[in-house]
């Protein structure tokens, strides 16, 4: 099968479109025929060769797919050849066929393309996991989501809002404010230019949020904590603000009863994904089908122009996902 392959570690351009094996479903997989995958962060620190896939996961790039089902294994009964699905992926997404659990795949909504159903996955999940599974959203509670014009961004406004959040609050740059409010954002800060703690504050009448969704870790963290009110929560997703915390004061994570919470999706258990990717598709399906919630595609480009597809994304250009059409 034809597959973007990495010549070494490093830069974009070790990206090109090469020949691997065509891998073969187990009693429990079906082979899909993928049509569209999509650019995740994760997808570039594996460039990079600071972020390996799991043990026994596919070494090429790609977190998520949609496409058709080819081949089923002989224990799948939920399926059939033909069927439109998309899912989560370990790795192996950047290739014109991929294996995954047959309890792991989501139907492609009705009346969806190849390209929105590829958006789905992995930001949603991440997502849907971080506000339904982790720090529990309640309705009526305020949320700040950092990076809210990203691909987990977009999707955690709608999943908030779709949850009954009272007040949902995002941090991104001036140029991507519109789309959040779109989408249900009330309260936009421009994190270039704007103290988002002073900003929480003053629009929550100085009692905080109840949630917190990060991205920036380090960089964000003391104001993070200063933004939190009594009882809140705060998922942290991934380390791109630096990992060391240089000064902190500990003393409101006591007196205020705050939880902190990591998580990362892509080395989880297969039970936990089948679980997860069950509950959200009962949470979100009829939902799609409504357009209460949908993808936020920010371009398409051919997965042989994947270099320059990978250079957007690094330059933060996007509001919303990068995908990529498998031809």
């Amino acid at each position: 099968m034809k597959a973007i392959l990495l010549k070494e570690f490093g830069a974009p351009d070790q990206l090109y479109l090469g020949e691997a094996e065509q891998p073969q479903p187990n009693s429990n997989e079906v082979l899909v025929n993928i049509k569209a995958t999509a650019l995740n962060r994760a997808d570039t620190l594996q460039r990079k060769g600071m972020y390996p896939p799991p043990p026994g996961a596919s070494k090429i790039l790609g977190l998520e797919m949609s496409g058709v089902i080819t081949a089923i294994g002989d224990k799948v009964t939920n399926w059939k050849v033909g069927d439109k699905v998309c899912g989560l992926l370990a790795g192996g997404g950047y290739a014109e066929y991929v294996t995954i659990h047959s309890h792991c795949l989501i139907p492609m909504p009705e009346g969806f393309s190849f390209e929105e159903a590829a958006a789905i996955p992995e930001v949603f999940l991440t997502a849907f996991q971080a506000i339904s599974y982790l720090s529990k959203l309640k309705k009526g509670e305020r949320i700040l989501i950092h990076a809210g014009a990203s691909g987990v961004g977009t999707a955690a406004i709608q999943i908030a809002k779709a949850k009954g959040a009272s007040q949902i609050i995002v941090t991104a740059s001036a140029g991507k404010h519109e789309i959040c409010k779109q989408l249900g954002a009330e309260i936009t800060i421009d994190y270039k230019t704007q103290n988002f703690e002073e900003e929480v504050l003053k629009v929550t009448d100085n009692q905080g949020v109840n949630v917190i969704i990060d991205f920036l870790s380090a960089a964000y963290f003391q104001k993070n904590i200063n933004s939190l009110t009594m009882d809140g929560r705060m998922v942290m997703l991934a380390l791109m603000g630096g990992i060391k915390v240089e000064e902190f004061v500990l003393t409101k994570i006591l007196t205020r009863r705050l939880q902190i919470m990591g998580s990362t999706l892509r080395a989880r258990s297969l039970e936990y994904k089948i679980g997860l990717t069950k509950d959200f598709s009962d949470f979100a399906l009829s939902k799609f089908a409504t357009k209460e919630l949908q993808p936020v595609i920010d371009s398409v480009h051919d997965w042989k122009d994947v270099a320059d597809a990978h250079r957007y994304m690094e330059a933060n250009k996007n509001k919303g996902k990068i995908i990529l059409r498998v031809s």
